[in-house]
């Protein structure tokens, strides 16, 4: 970001970009380097639309960044000149465009800064240029509130199409409408405990920073593997309380971890970048990844829902549970492996993709705020 423009000033504000210094009535405001070299850009358009991208270019250089990276800058900024979003006198958002500065924006001489000593600020200390930023619980109960639902989500057309597929097996029974509302009941609550879980594991990861990155993929996999591993263990004491035995190898921490892994993996790469496509190409991604991480659990001995079903089915021979007629799709005899293979990778794909694809517009929707 270049140095060399003339100071400003614009409503009791004065910005001197070669001495790096906003200042209010002579007293110092701080800012970290890169936001105050945003304010540079925007005070410098004033009155013009600064697109996402230029904000890309000329402040993180090119850098990698989210879309939340720019939001958060913003944010700060607003709070620095006691902004209003909803009520700019500053900074104006133009949705999925960029921003404007809309304050009157004027040259000035040298500024005349407080007589008292000030002591090295984030905007003029190198050490603090690239100072974190505090946790912002707001995007963190975000996120993980979309990651919920878009579990949920997943869970509802998963339970359908399994529920309808048993049910064409009860034919006959009178229990066919029934199996499918149970099926979809639990499926949804599944997917709604895994959403939350994985997705408050990647919101925790991201915390102060701007974009979860790797630490998103490790959070995501913690997150899926306290979730995976409660409920593997609250389904097996459940059943052998019950009925005197487990359930036997139902889906657990670590095809829990596994999944969430693939999640945050698909977030860090679906969600870079600015552009309106951002939400389809991060669920495609993301559904690509979980998809890939649902056939190496079932590769490696593992199981996830279809599975753990299949497995309850066989324990408890007496129930009318039935998932051959799953195989059947696949021209299997019973719910052999290329069933369970195939099972996987679509419920990874969907899971992943409606968790990633509800967390990216979660984060659209943070950059109106």
């Amino acid at each position: 970001m270049t140095t060399d423009a003339s100071p400003c000033r614009f409503d009791g504000f004065v910005l001197d970009p070669r001495d790096r210094r906003l200042t209010r009535d002579g007293v110092t405001v701080e800012l970290s380097g890169r936001y105050l070299d945003a304010l540079i850009l925007l005070t410098g358009e004033a009155g013009r639309l600064v697109s996402k991208d230029r904000f890309m270019a000329e402040v993180w250089k090119g850098v990698p960044v989210t879309d939340e990276a720019l939001t958060q800058c913003i944010r700060s900024l607003r709070k620095a000149l006691g902004d209003d979003a909803a009520r700019p006198r500053f900074i104006e958002t133009t949705p999925r465009h960029g921003y404007r500065f809309i304050a009157k924006v004027e040259p000035v001489g040298v500024e005349p800064v407080a007589t008292s000593p000030q002591p090295p600020t984030a905007a003029t200390s190198p050490a603090s240029a690239e100072a974190p930023t505090q946790p912002d619980w707001r995007r963190f109960r975000v996120r993980s509130a979309a990651a919920m639902i878009g579990g949920g989500g997943a869970g509802l057309v998963g339970g359908l199409i399994y529920g309808l597929v048993a049910a064409s097996g009860l034919q006959g029974s009178g229990m066919g409408a029934s199996s499918v509302l149970v099926m979809t009941g639990l499926t949804l609550w599944v997917g709604l405990v895994g959403g939350a879980g994985v997705g408050a594991g990647i919101a925790a990861a991201s915390l102060k920073s701007q974009m979860p990155g790797p630490w998103g993929i490790a959070g995501g996999a913690l997150g899926g593997l306290v979730v995976g591993g409660l409920v593997k263990l609250i389904g097996v004491d459940a059943f052998a309380l019950l009925l005197g035995q487990s359930p036997g190898a139902i889906t657990g921490a670590g095809e829990g971890a596994a999944l969430g892994a693939a999640i945050g993996l698909g977030l860090w790469l679906g969600g870079l970048g600015s552009d309106r496509l951002r939400a389809r190409r991060g669920a495609a991604i993301a559904g690509l990844c979980g998809g890939a991480a649902g056939v190496a659990i079932v590769l490696m001995g593992g199981r996830l829902m279809a599975g753990s079903l299949d497995q309850l089915a066989a324990r408890f021979p007496e129930s009318r549970l039935q998932m051959d007629a799953f195989g059947a799709l696949f021209g299997e005899p019973g719910f052999g492996p290329v069933t369970r293979m195939v099972s996987a990778g679509l419920e990874g794909v969907l899971f992943a993709a409606c968790v990633v694809g509800a967390m990216i517009l979660a984060g659209r929707s943070l950059e109106k705020a």
